[in-house]
């Protein structure tokens, strides 16, 4: 077959459609009007939208919206300047089913340079995520570590509400990694080529915390020497995470409320209505319902807030996950402590399975840190973890009731629980009795009530 019939072949529309039609990459084309006028098989299937009701449309009039979300080139005046882009993608289908893709963009130029057009080939992956799921195969997913069927869980529900915009009310103890979680939903979206802003509600001033959120005109209060834009403004087409969303006073839960009715607000001192589009996701290490009755949180912003809620296991439910971290902390040292090359014995990580975590990942994240220090970089052993691990692990591998206590291992777990000597007395495994009885003969160990 000489090269001109091959070409000839290939410029028949009916015979270019035949082979695009029999790729396993769906590929869609539109001109610089947005207009489609490729659309094969493949993108049928992935997207749900039948080729009839496609040809020949605008792409966003089609798809209610960019088909690739805020990564979109070719809205408002964004303009799409490279040759080549590739991205990973979650899409709602047709069905309202999510998928995930794998978005390569190429650009289509004429003669003389200037664009034309777009080529779009995605390459469906998402029975690959489910597989891996289904065969606990993760390791980590969008930057959060966890092998553990309850963090497998998690990330499924990460990549399910990711699609949409319901608030989302993320709950679990204090270093179980709320802040991961809820950029992870930001990143899994739409908006992830737009800003993601985490506010510390708790670590605000009151006096404060109505301008960092809603920003202020010049000369609204002493200090306010120029117009400030507000968080919620700066994340504007993106997410807003409020983190500890327990610690807003009623006056602040009030302007929250508000906003989050109407999407508007006025700056501090300002008298313009301003709007802007956010996603919201709060976090909260405290029972939002047990705040609500006990009158300190509205139970209308609760309802709005947790419209769709995801908790997160401590660390101490899901321990097959440590030596994961465990692993994953050390690489990350390694590369930036290039002299180093942490190792962890059997027996050190044996004693990190066995502890109980109260401060959850971060606190296993500092307990690492610290053994790397204290081992020199090398193998880390027993005694290289920190003293309230080695404590603890070693009361708990005492057998029998005869357990005896001595002045050391006292103060040290008074310290940990923070004097309460009810807690003190399960953690060493005796009786209150024999706890109180023990002070008695120490009262230099304990001073509180």
């Amino acid at each position: 077959m000489t090269h001109s019939s091959v070409d000839d072949i290939l410029f028949s529309k009916e015979n270019l459609l035949r082979v695009l039609d029999n790729l396993d990459t769906g590929i869609v084309a539109h001109d610089t009007a947005r207009r489609i006028f490729v659309f094969n098989r493949e993108a049928e299937r992935i997207t749900g939208f039948p080729r009839e009701e496609v040809i020949g449309r605008d792409c966003h009039e089609v798809f209610g919206s960019p088909l690739c979300g805020s990564r979109c080139s070719f809205c408002g005046d964004t303009v799409f300047s490279e040759d080549q882009r590739s991205y990973p993608l979650n899409l709602v289908s047709h069905s309202g089913e999510v998928r995930q893709v794998e978005m390569s963009l190429t650009a289509m130029k004429k003669p003389d340079g200037s664009l034309w057009g777009v080529l779009a080939s995605m390459r469906d992956v998402t029975d690959l995520f489910d597989l891996r799921l289904k065969a606990a195969d993760m390791g980590r997913f969008s930057g959060i570590i966890g092998n553990d069927p309850k963090m497998l869980q998690i990330f499924q529900q990460i990549r399910d509400v990711s699609q949409y915009d319901f608030p989302v009310h993320i709950t679990g103890d204090t270093g179980t990694g709320k802040e991961l979680v809820a950029a992870a939903i930001h990143s899994e979206s739409p908006r992830s080529e737009k800003p993601f802003v985490p506010i510390n509600c708790g670590a605000l001033p009151e006096g404060l915390i109505e301008s960092e959120l809603f920003g202020h005109v010049k000369g609204s209060f002493s200090g306010a020497v120029r117009d400030k834009k507000g968080r919620f403004e700066l994340a504007h087409g993106g997410t807003v995470f409020l983190d500890e969303v327990a610690e807003l006073s009623k006056h602040m839960q009030v302007k929250l409320l508000r906003f989050l009715q109407e999407g508007s607000f006025e700056r501090v001192g300002g008298e313009q209505t301003l709007k802007v589009d956010v996603r919201i996701v709060s976090a909260t290490n405290k029972d939002l319902k047990k705040e609500v009755l006990k009158g300190d949180f509205r139970d209308d912003l609760y309802y709005r807030l947790n419209v769709v809620p995801i908790r997160l296991p401590a660390l101490r439910e899901r321990r097959n996950d440590i030596p994961h971290l465990v692993r994953h902390f050390m690489e990350e040292a390694a590369r930036q402590y290039p002299h180093t090359s942490p190792r962890i014995s059997r027996e050190a990580l044996g004693m990190l399975m066995d502890y109980s975590w109260p401060g959850n990942v971060r606190e296993l994240q500092n307990a690492v840190r610290f053994a790397i220090v204290k081992s020199g970089g090398g193998e880390i052993g027993p005694l290289d973890l920190p003293l309230e691990i080695r404590g603890e692990v070693e009361l708990k591998s005492r057998k029998g009731p005869s357990r005896k206590l001595d002045a050391d291992t006292v103060a040290q777990v008074l310290l940990r629980t923070d004097g309460n000597k009810a807690k003190a007395a399960k953690l060493l495994g005796v009786g209150r009795a024999t706890l109180y009885r023990f002070l008695k003969d120490y009262p230099e160990l304990y001073t509180g009530s």
